[in-house]
């Protein structure tokens, strides 16, 4: 018997849409990563690409457990010498990009600096509002909310 190795470019791609009003960002960002990666499919190779497009709305509104929305920081550097920043979780969610909460999240699951996880990274779509432009891909909705209580936030 041989084993099976899939090609990138025979996946089978789907593209879904996930609801993140009220959801644990850390929760959601591991099915995200999951999705994008392509491990839920059954002939998952690590070295192709075989996951699916995963759109997100709501994510201004994604919630962090414990006092992570206070004491979360992210870092970043300007380039120069002693520039690096810092701001906190409720500074970016309350700015004008709150998307890359989640992005950022995801970013992080992936695996680390290859064109693969690049490529596997571009499939993600997020949107701050409710409103997304990919209807016409015919989005298949998860609902990533009730399949666990222990996805809902105490918000």
């Amino acid at each position: 018997m041989k084993t099976f190795s899939a090609k990138t470019h025979e996946a089978d791609r789907k593209w879904i849409v996930v609801d993140a009003e009220g959801v644990v960002v850390g929760r959601l960002a591991t099915f995200i990563a999951m999705r994008l990666r392509g491990k839920h499919r059954p002939d998952f190779t690590p070295h192709a690409d075989v996951g699916d497009h995963v759109v997100v709305i709501n994510a201004e509104k994604v919630v962090f457990t414990g006092n992570k929305l206070r004491d979360k920081v992210y870092y970043r550097h300007t380039g120069y010498a002693g520039g690096i920043k810092e701001t906190t979780a409720a500074r970016l969610l309350g700015g004008r990009f709150p998307e890359r909460v989640l992005e950022k999240a995801v970013l992080r699951m992936m695996p680390k600096e290859s064109p693969l996880a690049r490529s596997q990274f571009g499939k993600l779509r997020v949107y701050a509002g409710t409103e997304h432009p990919h209807e016409a891909q015919s989005p298949e909705v998860v609902d990533f909310k009730g399949r666990n209580r222990k996805n809902v936030g105490a918000a």
